[in-house]
């Protein structure tokens, strides 16, 4: 009896002991962390939105604007849009974990990941109010530390001021020199080494948010003072100062469209507005964005033809003798099964998520001197800046696999339909067209511009189902009507009917 008793002592106290010892460590689940750095959060961030901005740019930008058509299913086209959430949803989901970043550094402004948290955060709220018009601001975010969950929605007048206030900020923050190491960077590769250009991106962002609003407000004083003084306020000088994000040849990081079916990808072809306008321009740019159509080719004379925008199924699909008679999308934002016969597999790492661009800044700036906004330089040379730019980010990116040559043509510069000559609307025109054409695949950007400028042309198909007018903003998600109707009612009172056609602030 006393050895039995000893063993079940034994027996006892080593389990007790296992027992307290390992408890925290067995009862810790590592794959669900309760608190996730800034450098993890930073990069989810950027890698969400970036891919939101291509998914966009697919789905309903290249649409709107006429950079694509559609030759099946083709609501799109035609401004049968319903809801339009993807914005509105990544862009609220996404800022919870920027505010865990803001969380994390606390009191502590002069860290590096609260500079940057600014920016995407400015750039986000942006696109959001941009597309719906009045949004949920100085009160999102504020569910879990608050217990707010039904934010007021804000004045986009007031939205935009507390944009480019926090792009200031941040400009001046990262200025500051902070020793801590900004890690999880996958825009600029982190390191001390891509302050300066966030620091520009944020100065950037200011001059394309304040030429949107110069209708409404006058920014001569706030634009002046950027580009008067860029030592303190330094903006992008080139495109290696792109706010763009580089794609991997391995998944899952590749170009987001490289997995699509070949049938849902070939909905979408080049539209004629876009092959038209170039090809009268003798535009090596065509060739990027566009192939030769199947029927072309088979018959020795290849040429890059679109689609007209905003045609019924039925004539959409019968256009120019079917399918093989109209262009598909560049074999650069190809997928993986979208090769034409006799073509290799496209490059997976080949197109980028665009954010901003040098050319688009320089386009802003011309416009913006051709306005009286800004005086330091001439609106010729910003164009023409932005035009080689342009040229130049093609040809650097387009594998030289494909064969694509994208060098700007002789003379290209100094034809009627480019030259910077004419009289003020002309040459404004012509900032519009190249504008548009540097704005391809960059998310909703070309939207939001044209609606400010109306230039270059967009006119609605034949089969347009929106009175025959194009969509100024998307309706705001239904189911804010039950989560956070009260304040959603408030806003269509204040900014009209809840439709595509209400002119929100900016451009009323």
């Amino acid at each position: 009896m006393k050895l039995l008793n000893i063993i079940t002592f034994v027996l006892i106290a080593g389990l007790l002991s296992a027992c307290t010892r390992d408890f925290s460590g067995t009862n810790t689940d590592e794959n669900n962390p309760t608190n996730v750095t800034p450098d993890l959060l930073l990069s989810g961030v950027i890698r969400n939105m970036m891919n939101r901005q291509v998914n966009t740019a697919w789905g309903i930008g290249n649409i709107v604007v006429q950079h694509h058509a559609k030759i099946q299913f083709v609501n799109e086209d035609r401004y049968l849009w319903g809801e339009q959430n993807s914005v509105w949803d990544d862009v609220y989901n996404n800022y919870r974990n920027l505010q865990n970043i803001f969380a994390a550094v606390g009191t502590d402004e002069t860290n590096p990941y609260y500079g940057v948290s600014l920016i995407l955060k400015s750039w986000m709220f942006a696109q959001v109010t941009d597309a719906y018009g009045d949004i949920p601001y100085s009160e999102a975010g504020k569910a879990k530390l608050e217990g707010l969950y039904q934010p007021v929605y804000d004045k986009q007048e007031d939205i935009y001021t507390g944009i480019l206030a926090d792009l200031e900020k941040a400009n001046k923050i990262l200025a500051t020199g902070s020793t801590i190491n900004l890690d999880g960077d996958i825009l600029y590769g982190g390191g001390a080494s891509s302050i300066i250009h966030w620091r520009k991106l944020a100065n950037s962002l200011r001059i394309r948010y304040l030429l949107r609003m110069s209708k409404k407000k006058d920014v001569s004083a706030a634009m002046e003072a950027i580009v008067s003084d860029r030592m303190n306020n330094p903006i992008f000088e080139n495109n290696s100062d792109n706010a763009e994000l580089e794609y991997q040849s391995a998944a899952p990081n590749q170009w987001p469209l490289y997995g699509s079916r070949v049938g849902s990808f070939d909905e979408f072809r080049v539209s004629k507005t876009l092959s038209d306008r170039l090809t009268a321009l003798g535009d090596p740019r065509l060739k990027v964005f566009g192939r030769p159509t199947q029927k072309s080719v088979a018959a020795g004379t290849p040429v890059i033809a679109g689609i007209p925008n905003g045609l019924s199924d039925v004539d959409a699909l019968a256009y120019n003798g079917g399918v093989q008679g109209v262009s598909r999308i560049g074999y650069t934002f190809a997928c993986l099964v979208c090769n034409d016969q006799g073509e290799a597999a496209p490059d997976p790492a080949a197109a980028r998520g665009l954010l901003m661009t040098y050319a688009e800044l320089e386009f802003s700036l011309a416009e913006a001197t051709e306005m009286g906004l800004i005086t330091n330089e001439t609106a010729e040379t910003y164009y023409t800046n932005g035009v080689v730019a342009n040229f130049d980010y093609w040809k650097a990116i387009v594998p030289s696999a494909y064969g694509i040559d994208v060098s700007m043509p002789a003379g290209y510069l100094t034809q009627t339909g480019v030259v910077y000559s004419g009289d003020k609307s002309e040459r404004l025109a012509k900032i519009a067209l190249q504008k548009w054409i540097a704005y391809y695949f960059n998310g909703l950007e070309a939207w939001f511009d044209w609606r400010r400028t109306g230039m270059p042309e967009i006119v609605p198909g034949p089969s347009n189902l929106n009175d025959g007018k194009v969509p100024v903003r998307f309706i705001y998600p239904l189911k804010e009507q039950s989560l956070n109707g009260v304040n959603r009612a408030a806003a269509v009172a204040r900014q009209g009917v809840d439709n595509l056609n209400t002119k929100p602030w900016l451009i009323k």
